[in-house]
């Protein structure tokens, strides 16, 4: 989750601009990578920017194209044979990187490609910033491509008053979870000294005094399975990430729409997380002002 600086305000016709200048391009024979921008609905020649009761969704693509290190090393060391074979002399490391790069560079139009997308929502009114990228060094790609694509886009990373790995341990200690939300039954622990020892349980009561006594021993929790408002389930990460998301039966019940597709989706995933989202930071104490 990002805070959106004050000082930015497009259009959507200026988003869709600045996107289209980054749009997505598959890799060419001898690139190994390629990230661009694609249709969110996945309509060719489509907008590159949705905007579903006043959110905006973005989607991002970032294709890969790796030759096994193996197979290199391999045909590097053949070719290393076949000079000092032919010439007397064993190639050196500097003529062995380079020996290494060619090989790679010629069985790169023959890798296979791997694809992966991150979907972005953009909430104007609330200056939030959402990213479905399962790790950090992903979502720093991504903010990356965003503040390039995106004139005057001011991004920072929303921290708490109060750290979910404190929070988590107090809501285990005391069994009291923070108003709307439930501890469910999966949770991971990990020891902050040396030892670095990591109990998880799946599926597992958290209301036990085992428990307590591995948090009053030291192990802190990095993983800790909540729901909020009996709407939507999720696993939040120490790293004040959001895992596992699900939306609940519930949620799907109390949807006056019966239509399915891209926009149901996009009301339904924004209109529950605009409410979750604030009930977190507020049980994490608030946001930490910015310095």
């Amino acid at each position: 989750m990002y805070r959106i600086g004050p000082d930015w305000a497009p259009t959507q016709q200026q988003v869709e601009a600045g996107l289209d200048a980054l749009r997505f391009v598959p890799c060419g024979a001898h690139e190994d990578k390629s990230v661009g921008w694609v249709e969110p609905r996945g309509e060719a020649h489509g907008p590159l920017v949705e905007v579903v009761g006043g959110q905006l969704i973005l989607k991002l693509k970032l294709e890969t194209k790796v030759v096994p290190g193996a197979v290199v090393t391999r045909k590097a060391k053949e070719r290393a044979a076949q000079i000092e074979a032919t010439t007397g002399r064993k190639p050196g490391k500097k003529e062995t990187r380079e020996i290494k790069d060619d090989i790679r560079l010629s069985l790169m139009p023959l890798a296979f490609s791997k694809e992966a997308t991150v979907w972005v929502w953009i909430d104007p009114q609330a200056r939030l910033l959402v990213l479905d990228a399962g790790s950090q060094a992903k979502a720093d790609e991504v903010v990356t491509l965003l503040v390039k694509s995106l004139d005057g886009l001011g991004l920072n990373l929303i921290n708490t008053q109060v750290s979910p790995m404190a929070a988590m341990a107090d809501w285990l200690l005391t069994q009291e979870a923070p108003a709307s939300f439930s501890v469910d039954r999966d949770c991971e622990l990990k020891a902050a000294d040396e030892s670095k020892a990591v109990v998880r349980y799946a599926r597992h009561a958290l209301d036990t005094e085992e428990v307590k006594a591995h948090v009053k021993g030291g192990k802190l929790p990095t993983r800790l399975a909540m729901t909020w408002a009996g709407r939507v389930s999720f696993m939040l990460t120490e790293g004040l990430q959001l895992k596992k998301l699900d939306f609940l039966d519930v949620v799907f019940d109390d949807t006056s729409s019966k239509d399915e597709g891209f926009d149901a989706d996009v009301a339904i995933a924004t209109g529950e997380l605009r409410k979750l989202l604030p009930d977190l930071l507020e049980a994490l104490g608030g946001e930490l002002a910015l310095a």
